[in-house]
């Protein structure tokens, strides 16, 4: 015959971890002093500490901002990389889709803004900056680089939520110089898309030269960037400076309303009001130039 013995209870002396009453911890936090289970045992930087005080500590302790309040990110900058990756599947797309059909439902042009030749579709101002042409390699290859060399800059330094603000909005703000500074479609002409990120990347250009006037920077040599890429506007045929000039401007405002803001608890939201402002004016913009015809 057999009998069942029961299992054993820790003593009163035996320590327990508070999470888990049942496991004698003979390993106490380092923080709160109370033993804790290999299970909610933490390395520290000396011994461990509890998973209660861990917690406690990740709530308590302010999270690390970059100068101009973004979150910092300490790995690669993923939003520079995506928007690349984005470019180079698009312009795969438009070689492997037939018929041209990618350019025709993405590309921007001012008849697409002026009522009596065709309907406003206004994705086209943003969607036309992923594209660009297939007839010339360095347009992409060109672009991609200067976005890879100003995000790896300014996407640590503003964060990436800011960054992508100020790429998309200096891509719309291309199409909105494109859109105010061209003439209207001309019945009886050929009709040519505008594509590419070159507006967005002037915007780049102009958020980094406000960023490093204000950290005290030297800017001389953005300002021969500057230059040199737009008397290429206007040299080279079909370059859309319109476009530059547009994204160029669009760019400074949104590093003006993120650098400038004031610093305290609600520099987040002067930061997206100075942005949604910016917005607002590029929709003020393109409702007079779509209404005047």
């Amino acid at each position: 015959m057999s009998y069942g013995i029961p299992a054993a209870e820790p003593s009163a002396q035996i320590p327990v971890c508070p999470r888990h009453p049942d496991r004698p911890s003979y390993v106490s936090c380092q923080r709160c002093g109370r033993p804790a289970c290999p299970e909610c045992q933490r390395a520290a930087a000396v011994g461990f500490q509890c998973v209660d005080c861990v917690n406690e500590s990740k709530r308590t302790t302010p999270a690390v901002r970059t100068v101009y309040g973004g979150a910092v990110a300490s790995d690669k900058p993923l939003v520079t990389y995506a928007i690349i990756a984005l470019c180079a599947v698009l312009y795969v797309l438009q070689w492997l889709i037939p018929g041209d059909e990618v350019y025709q439902n993405l590309a921007f042009a001012t008849v697409y803004a002026t009522p009596e030749y065709g309907v406003f579709e206004p994705w086209r101002m943003l969607t036309s900056a992923f594209l660009h042409s297939q007839g010339f390699i360095l347009h992409i290859a060109l672009n991609m680089y200067m976005l890879w060399m100003f995000g790896q800059a300014l996407e640590p330094l503003l964060g990436r939520i800011r960054f992508l603000a100020v790429y998309v909005l200096s891509a719309i703000g291309g199409s909105v110089g494109y859109l105010l500074l061209t003439p209207g479609y001309v019945p009886g002409q050929p009709l040519t898309g505008v594509v590419g990120a070159s507006g967005a990347i002037f915007g780049l250009f102009g958020a980094m030269l406000v960023v490093q006037r204000h950290r005290g920077g030297d800017t001389r040599q953005l300002w021969v960037l500057i230059a040199i890429n737009g008397v290429i506007g206007f040299v080279v045929p079909q370059i859309a400076w319109q476009a530059h000039l547009g994204g160029l401007i669009t760019g400074g405002l949104c590093a003006a309303a993120i650098a400038y803001a004031p610093r305290g608890p609600r520099r987040n939201l002067m930061q997206a009001a100075g942005l949604a402002l910016v917005g607002a004016l590029l929709m003020a913009a393109t409702w007079y130039r779509v209404m005047a015809g």
